[in-house]
């Protein structure tokens, strides 16, 4: 049975550029796989990170573009697509509000595009992690 997880852009960038998480990306993909649940957010996340890479000549710009038309290619073939909706938008910044949990607008954002939906949250980022965890989303084992 494979379930929908919430893609954050930290699992997404390793799956796609090689970095020092993409074995456990990887690992985590075949072991479990999970459906991946995508919000148009976190994809432009991607392609920023992409974009980052390639303006501080960390990859060529033909590099960034063949990755940018596979994550493209994967995303419409394997993937589901999550809409952000202003009630995203509302709850992301009622969890910033708290001012007890470590989070930046984009992570707040993805925290309550995956909550909404009811997905488990997948993302390397360990302050990410912190915040799901208090406020109740299941983080899924990545």
């Amino acid at each position: 049975m494979t379930i929908s997880v919430y893609f954050d852009a930290s699992l997404m960038v390793s799956l796609f550029v090689e970095d020092a998480l993409t074995g456990r990306a990887d690992a985590y993909v075949a072991t479990h796989r999970p459906t991946a649940a995508i919000s148009d957010f976190a994809a432009a996340e991607f392609a920023s990170s992409v974009s980052r890479r390639v303006r501080m000549k960390s990859m060529s710009r033909t590099q960034g573009q063949a990755i940018l038309v596979e994550f493209d290619a994967w995303r419409s073939r394997e993937a589901t697509s999550c809409l952000v909706e202003t009630a995203d938008v509302t709850t992301a910044d009622m969890l910033l509000r708290r001012l007890d949990l470590p989070l930046r607008t984009p992570d707040a954002l993805n925290i309550a595009i995956a909550e909404r939906h009811g997905f488990e949250l997948a993302t390397f980022d360990e302050q990410m992690k912190v915040a799901a965890r208090r406020v109740g989303l299941k983080l899924a084992p990545a």
